[in-house]
């Protein structure tokens, strides 16, 4: 499937439970897990009309998110949702870089650092050049620039711009205003297992 499908599909996922309804349907399917629901007892539990549980129920179906018909058991399919989160995730804009550095995955959920090494690991010093291949800098950039840029994959990200300097990989002016690479980039990523 290519990125553009998985994206299209992730959407529709998204979409079909982005609705209340269907959302706490899927969610009571969920919470029964392989005993699953027939429509009366989704009804009941939601405290919805049978055609209302009935109508969720199929859209569910129909976009892949459970499995059942008529006034059979319903179930949840969590693999639906796990696509859709792996697409998702695929299309992040570190993720091609990520794939050169298994070691640094545990660091990042869903495309977003959620943690930075210690400061003394090996590991800080492959992020900081991780860090310095998504920025690709290939000249002199305000701090605002630099900013926009992490922001696309860290909420800190003044601690990041912090870890590149510190590892050597981005340099800052005197007057802390502008930076631009210290150092070009090996060819190829070299992670260590």
């Amino acid at each position: 499937m290519s990125a553009s499908a998985d994206a299209a599909r992730a959407a529709e996922i998204l979409a079909q439970l982005s609705a209340p309804p269907r959302l706490a349907a899927f969610a009571e399917l969920v919470r029964r897990g392989k005993e699953g629901a027939t429509l009366a007892e989704l009804a009941y539990t939601l405290d919805v009309p049978v055609q209302q549980a009935g109508e969720a129920c199929a859209r569910l179906t129909g976009a892949g998110l459970a499995t059942g018909t008529g006034n059979g058991i319903y179930r949840a399919d969590l693999d639906a949702v796990r696509q859709a989160v792996v697409a998702v995730d695929r299309l992040q804009p570190i993720a091609p870089l990520l794939a050169e550095y298994p070691n640094l995955r545990g660091f990042f959920a869903h495309g977003r650092l959620t943690a930075l090494p210690p400061t003394m690991s090996d590991r800080y010093q492959q992020i900081g050049e991780l860090f310095a291949r998504f920025l690709a800098l290939d000249g002199l950039y305000d701090e605002d620039e630099i900013n926009r840029r992490l922001s696309a994959v860290t909420d800190d990200v003044a601690s990041v711009r912090r870890m590149l300097v510190d590892t050597g990989w981005l340099e800052r002016d005197n007057a802390g205003t502008t930076y631009g690479s210290a150092r070009p980039l090996p060819a190829a990523a070299t992670p260590a297992g």
